[in-house]
């Protein structure tokens, strides 16, 4: 590089702003296509357990009996097949990488104890409904049977 095109280049750079980012106090604007990290609007999840079965790398793990969805963040893969997936669209992929750490940990998230209450009695509701639906058609069943013996009760005769 010459003496004259290194001095226009440093000309050029005192009455420019710098080029270079201030990362630790200006964070990092990442693009809106960026795979960062999954989060979970527990609220909105219905615990049904497609994103756990979409996952490749099973990093996923969804307990209905505890009401708790995990994500192991460091078996991801960012491949979105769980977003795509769910339903009830809790899960989305957001823009951002995990903050660093020193060791591996694991997202739990748990279902609220108000929402827990609403969920056992709502299954126990349901239980409750089929047991009479079971009831109701034992009963019908019964009745049928009751009609057809007394018109059934003469014997035909054969020749």
């Amino acid at each position: 590089m010459s003496l004259a095109q290194f001095s226009k280049t440093a000309i050029r750079n005192l009455f420019h702003k710098p080029v270079t980012e201030k990362y630790p106090f200006v964070p990092k604007e990442y693009g809106e296509r960026t795979r960062g990290h999954i989060e979970n609007d527990i609220s909105k999840c219905v615990l049904c357990g497609l994103c756990m079965m979409r996952c490749p790398s099973h990093a996923i793990t969804v307990n209905k009996a505890a009401y708790t969805w995990q994500i192991n963040p460091f078996s991801c893969v960012q491949c979105n097949y769980c977003v795509e997936g769910c339903p009830k669209k809790s899960l989305t992929m957001k823009n951002t990488y995990t903050k660093p750490d020193t060791q591996k940990t694991s997202v739990v998230l748990k279902y609220s104890a108000e929402r827990i209450a609403g969920e056992e009695a709502r299954r126990k509701a349901m239980i409750e409904k089929a047991m009479a639906a079971k009831k109701a058609a034992e009963a019908k069943k019964a009745a049928a049977a009751q009609e057809a013996a007394p018109a059934g009760t003469g014997k035909a005769e054969v020749q």
